[in-house]
């Protein structure tokens, strides 16, 4: 059975960082296999986990519309055909986990059948891993384009401040609003300072939202940003991971009781 776990906030708040880690904590655990999408436009979820991309689902559809607009298609292929074989070739195949990105669309009006092009492709093939991990894109979105259907975990990120956490109770009620299937919604604060504490740790404790974890400003993770190197060069002893680490544990414990 396929869990689904998607991750969102807004734009800043370490959203990727969060799927990179929870992708490489599920890989570490043995719970593979898993697919890892990067369902934003603007993230670059391959480049944080070392992938090699060479094709995205945007790129696949312009692909597509230029050789349908040229007649350019393959003797004895039809449309649907080649544009299944096109998005095979996107999936990126690790020895440790597979990724598919949404890519960024070109030309007016194509972001939202990108989207659905996305939707499609992971309904068709999710069921062959054991963990889905969703990098959605900025803000809400995803949300109103229903990109995020069938979620078992969403991780809303936020900064530790309290527009970030305003921000997050926004994305949850919009997503009860539009009645999309998240079974569980938790709370991360990212990029905190220190330890969680006085007025924001008690604005945190008024929310119902459950507090999956906090994350500090790992100082490796800016080093390795800054060199522009993926995270698989954290070491074992990194704050972030270890607070990763400990949110998954506890997390997957209660969706499986």
């Amino acid at each position: 059975m396929t869990t689904v776990i998607a991750v969102s906030g807004k734009g800043g708040t370490g959203k990727t960082t969060l799927s990179a880690l929870i992708t490489r904590y599920l890989v570490e655990e043995g719970l593979k296999p898993v697919l890892a999408v990067d369902a934003d436009s603007n993230s670059n979820l391959d480049v944080v986990l070392g992938a090699d991309m060479k094709a995205t689902i945007g790129g696949v559809r312009e692909d597509m519309s230029e050789k349908v607009q040229k007649q350019q298609l393959p003797a004895g292929m039809s449309k649907q055909d080649v544009l299944e074989m096109q998005i095979e070739q996107a999936l990126v195949e690790t020895p440790d986990f597979e990724l598919i990105s949404m890519g960024r669309p070109e030309g007016p009006g194509c972001y939202c059948a990108v989207n659905n092009m996305l939707r499609v492709i992971l309904d068709r093939i999710e069921d062959s891993y054991r963990f889905v991990v969703i990098d959605n894109e900025a803000g809400m979105e995803h949300l109103s384009r229903r990109t995020t259907r069938g979620v078992d975990i969403m991780f809303i990120v936020s900064d530790p401040s309290r527009r970030g956490l305003d921000t997050a109770v926004r994305i949850r009620d919009l997503a009860r609003q539009l009645k999309l299937d998240v079974r569980r919604f938790y709370l991360v604060v990212s990029r905190v300072r220190g330890s969680l504490e006085g007025p924001l740790a008690e604005a945190v404790e008024q929310l119902d939202i459950e507090l999956a974890g906090v994350i500090t400003d790992d100082p490796e993770i800016s080093r390795l940003e800054e060199g522009g190197e993926p995270l698989t060069g954290l070491g074992a002893d990194s704050e972030a991971r270890s607070a990763v680490r400990g949110m998954m544990k506890n997390v997957l414990q209660e969706v499986k009781g």
